[in-house]
C-alpha cells in the first residue's frame, strides 16, 4: 500500500481543523473513525497517521464486541440473539503496519461474498494493537546481571465500528425518561435512547433550553452517540454547558438527536 509522509504541519491541521471524522489514541491517527457498506460501495479506505516522534509498529485485526445498556465494550466470540458478525463478509489489507514519524498509509476494506448476505446489519471492529519491537538476544547489558529490573510499556488498542447493512431500514427512535438534576453545582440531564427495528443508529444529542419569552440557547451537545443492535435502548447522561447562563427552572428543555449530515432521528422535550 502507499505510504506517505506528512508535514508536521499537515497532520495537525488534518487533526484539528479538517471535516473528515478523525479517531486519535496515543501517537495512532485514524480517518475515518467508522466505515458503512450500505451497498453503495464495494470498498473503502481506512487512513493511518502517525503523529508521535518513533516509528510505530501496529498489527491489525477483528475483533467483535456486544455493546451494553450504558455504552460499554465487552468482547464476545459468539454474537448474542439478534446481532451479525461482519467478519466473514469483509477482507483487508495489509495486516500490519509499520510507520516512521508523520508517515501514513491507507488501508483496504473490501466486502466479499456479498451473495449470502441477508436483510439487516452485520457489525465487527478493526483493531489496531501497538506491537512493542524486540530486543534482539544478546544485547542485554551483561554488566548488571545480578540486578532485577522490570521494564513497564504501555501497550493500547484502538478499534473502530465496520458495518455492513443489506437492504432497507426499519429502525425506528424515540427518546424518553429525561431526568433533570440541577441539585449538582453542574446541571446533568438523563435519558433513554429507544431503538427498534434491523439496523443500529449513530447521531449527536443536542440540548435547548427555550425561555418563556421564545429566547433559545443550546446548553448541550454530545457528538458520536450510537445504539448498535441488537439492543433496544441505550442509558445516557451529559452534563450541560452554560446552565448558569440560563434559568433552568422555567421555560422548556427541548432534546433533539440527529445524524451528522442533520437528519432528525428523534427529539422531545420537557416542562420546566
Amino acid at each position: 500500500m502507499i505510504k506517505k509522509l506528512l508535514h508536521p504541519l499537515l497532520l495537525f491541521y488534518i487533526f484539528i481543523f479538517s471535516g473528515i471524522v478523525t479517531y486519535a489514541q496515543g501517537d495512532l491517527m485514524i480517518m475515518p473513525k467508522r466505515l458503512v457498506f450500505d451497498g453503495s460501495e464495494r470498498s473503502q479506505e481506512i487512513n493511518l497517521a502517525n503523529t508521535g516522534s518513533d516509528t510505530a509498529v501496529y498489527a491489525i485485526s477483528f475483533m467483535n464486541y456486544s455493546m451494553t445498556e450504558e455504552g460499554n465494550f465487552e468482547q464476545i466470540d459468539e454474537p448474542k440473539e439478534g446481532q451479525r458478525f461482519a467478519t466473514g463478509f469483509l477482507r483487508y489489507f495489509p495486516r500490519r503496519v509499520t510507520l516512521a514519524p508523520n508517515e501514513s498509509q491507507t488501508i483496504r476494506v473490501q466486502l466479499t461474498k456479498t451473495g449470502d448476505l441477508q436483510q439487516g446489519e452485520y457489525r465487527s471492529h478493526m483493531y489496531f494493537r501497538a506491537v512493542e519491537e524486540q530486543t534482539a538476544l544478546g544485547q542485554e547489558d551483561t554488566e548488571q546481571t545480578e540486578r532485577i529490573s522490570i521494564n513497564i510499556k504501555t501497550v493500547f488498542g484502538i478499534s473502530i465500528p465496520i458495518i455492513i447493512r443489506e437492504g432497507t431500514s426499519t429502525t425506528d427512535i424515540n427518546l424518553s425518561d429525561l431526568v433533570l438534576n440541577t441539585v449538582d453545582e453542574v446541571a446533568k440531564l438523563s435519558l433513554v435512547i429507544n431503538r427498534t427495528g434491523n439496523m443500529s443508529v449513530y447521531g449527536n444529542l443536542t440540548a435547548t433550553h427555550i425561555a418563556p419569552d421564545g429566547t433559545e440557547n443550546q446548553v448541550g451537545l454530545v457528538k458520536g452517540i450510537s445504539v448498535y443492535t441488537p439492543n433496544s435502548k441505550r442509558l445516557f447522561s451529559f452534563e450541560l454547558r452554560n446552565s448558569a447562563e440560563v434559568d433552568l427552572s422555567k421555560g422548556v428543555l427541548e432534546l433533539s438527536y440527529s445524524k451528522d449530515q442533520g437528519e432528525l432521528l428523534a427529539t422531545t422535550k420537557i416542562n420546566l
